[in-house]
């Protein structure tokens, strides 16, 4: 057969292939509109079905909603870009990190915490800080009064830091901070704790979560003006890649947006545009993209839509790769690679009927595996409570290793691809946050759109209306409006913080303060300043505070004297 032969015999074929598929379209069309006709006649159990988010559900997905070619939009896993898994062999290789956050009281009692957690199986630690230490104020600041230790740990110097990770080898266990505001000062805490232990910062692995961005629009726990806050954030991006190669120095978070109110695709969009805008940041301060994007992660909530939760993991991963690779110029895939860690949603525990939490918990953390997160974190049903007992973390934690070892979702990589619901999903949420991308440049950017509260209405109007659903029946939440029971009294133990967290918190703090060298302690903050006023990287300096022993709240104070305070202005 010559080659002309076999030309007209593939064109063929292909035109014969081509023909059967518009049948079975044409089919498939014509089955629908008879399906929907009848379906129009049949009662409805709602007026109306919408996901979480607010966004309508057809009663049925087919090939017509899953649109595009497999390759330009799913790809494989490991490869751009990355719809079905950052990695390869995903779980099939290494299950997802399992960190259950903790941190109460003084670093003694959260270091045995720690221990009993990683004894049960836990493979990564995550401090939860009191409120104190997350507005950068000792324990014995007058502010700090009655707050010390009762919403996390206390730590306001290296000696609490020492402590808190005391047995702990930190070259063996990844960490992870979640801390914002003065994160650089913790952070440096930590670098030197693991001095003292002999680990060098090239061997630490870990996350601090260092995103200011989203505390200006969602969660409120900053200290300085934007700009002086993002010049910090870009000091540690500038010496990680230098000194601590292996450890994350942001974790771009959209789990508080969420949990401020914002829908999925509101999430999304203003998680990954952040990440963005420090992406362009890192660039424009003169740093090769190459050198700090593979160490960039990222922070999701996970909500009770499941199916969209599913496909929000999926959509952020194909949005990242393509910017990164065509916006940013990244060569390296691993800047393409949008790796996250996930957290079940706090604001959907309920304090009615707490048990049901448990059930709520374990489809946001199958939620999270099916999106292909490399580290989860389940919350314990008592935590709209207080924080966590030891029976209801054991709990959380055993609810992960469940998933992990008896469903066989890790078996196998993206099982819900193909799903054309998903797949529809997937796209959707693509489209919608491209949409939030445009409406963020028409407001100047990331940073304008935070100073003239466009981010924090847009938050503000998701949450009112789905409180205003929730409240007029139209969305129902178990034991809350519906099946509801008589008495709303609780009847599970929950965790006290013994009163005397403070007192032994302000003694320990007047030891530090007796003890250090304060000559040591005025040279190195007198340093920090004057870096602080000029263009120096900032960690060094930290770096020698905290190695003077210097509190948490003089470093904070000594670069507020340069950098001033944030007030935040008046939007509603």
């Amino acid at each position: 057969m010559s080659t002309t032969e076999h030309r007209l015999r593939d064109r063929a074929a292909l035109v014969a292939e081509i023909e059967r598929r518009q049948r079975e379209i044409e089919r498939l069309n014509a089955e629908l509109a008879a399906w929907e006709a009848t379906c129009e006649s049949l009662p409805k159990r709602l007026p109306y079905f919408t996901s979480v988010s607010g966004n309508e559900v057809e009663p049925l997905y087919t090939p017509t909603h899953a649109k595009g070619g497999y390759v330009e939009k799913l790809g494989v896993p490991g490869g751009f870009p990355f719809t079905r898994g950052p990695y390869a062999t995903m779980y099939r290789t290494r299950l997802w990190t399992m960190r259950q956050f903790a941190g109460f009281a003084t670093a003694e009692e959260t270091n045995r915490r720690y221990k009993y957690l990683l004894a049960r199986g836990q493979t990564g630690l995550s401090v939860a800080f009191d409120f104190p230490t997350l507005m950068g104020y000792d324990g014995d600041h007058p502010r700090s009064l009655g707050e010390v230790g009762v919403c996390g740990v206390a730590i306001s110097s290296l000696a609490d830091m020492e402590t808190l990770f005391d047995e702990i080898p930190l070259d063996r266990v990844s960490v992870s901070m979640t801390i914002n505001g003065p994160a650089i000062i913790l952070f440096c805490f930590y670098v030197a704790a693991a001095e003292r232990q002999g680990v060098p910062p090239e061997k630490l692995r870990g996350t601090v979560q260092n995103d200011i961005l989203k505390e200006y629009q969602a969660q409120h726990a900053w200290v300085f003006p934007p700009e002086p806050a993002l010049r910090l954030i870009l000091d540690m991006f500038e010496w990680c890649s230098e000194h601590a190669p292996r450890y994350n120095p942001i974790s771009i978070s959209g789990y508080h947006i969420r949990e401020a109110g914002a829908t999925a695709g509101q999430e999304l969009a203003f998680t990954l545009a952040n990440g963005f805008d420090y992406v362009r940041r890192g660039i424009e301060r003169g740093l090769d993209v190459d050198s700090f994007a593979p160490r960039l992660s990222f922070f999701f909530d996970v909500h009770n839509d499941f199916f969209e939760e599913v496909a929000k993991f999926r959509a952020a991963r194909r949005i990242w790769a393509r910017r990164m690779r065509d916006e940013f110029g990244a060569r390296n895939p691993q800047s393409w690679r949008l790796r996250t860690h996930a957290q079940t949603a706090g604001v959907t525990l309920t304090a009615q009927q707490p048990e049901n939490n448990i059930v709520r918990v374990a489809y946001q953390g199958l939620a999270a595996v099916l999106g292909g997160t490399q580290s989860l974190h389940t919350n314990s049903m008592d935590e709209t409570l207080a924080l966590p007992t030891e029976k209801a973390v054991t709990i959380a934690l055993r609810t992960q290793q469940i998933l992990a070892w008896e469903t066989g979702v890790a078996n196998t990589i993206d099982p819900l691809a193909g799903s054309y619901y998903v797949e529809a999903l997937t796209d959707r949420l693509e489209a919608e946050a491209e949409e939030v991308f445009a409406r963020i440049e028409e407001e100047g950017g990331v940073v304008p759109g935070i100073e003239n509260g466009w981010f924090q209405r847009e938050i503000a109007n998701s949450a009112a209306r789905q409180q205003a659903e929730i409240e007029a029946g139209l969305r129902t939440v178990v034991g809350v409006n519906e099946f509801v029971e008589g008495s709303d009294e609780v009847e599970i133990e929950t965790l006290r913080i013994d009163p005397s967290v403070e007192e032994r918190q302000r003694a320990r703090m007047a030891r530090l303060r007796a003890d250090r060298h304060d000559d040591r302690v005025r040279a190195a903050l007198q340093s920090l300043r004057a870096a602080a006023a000029g263009n120096a990287n900032t960690v060094p300096h930290i770096l020698e505070c905290a190695r003077s022993y210097c509190t948490l709240y003089e470093i904070r104070a000594a670069m507020e004297d340069v950098f001033g305070a944030y007030r935040e202005p008046v939007f509603f």
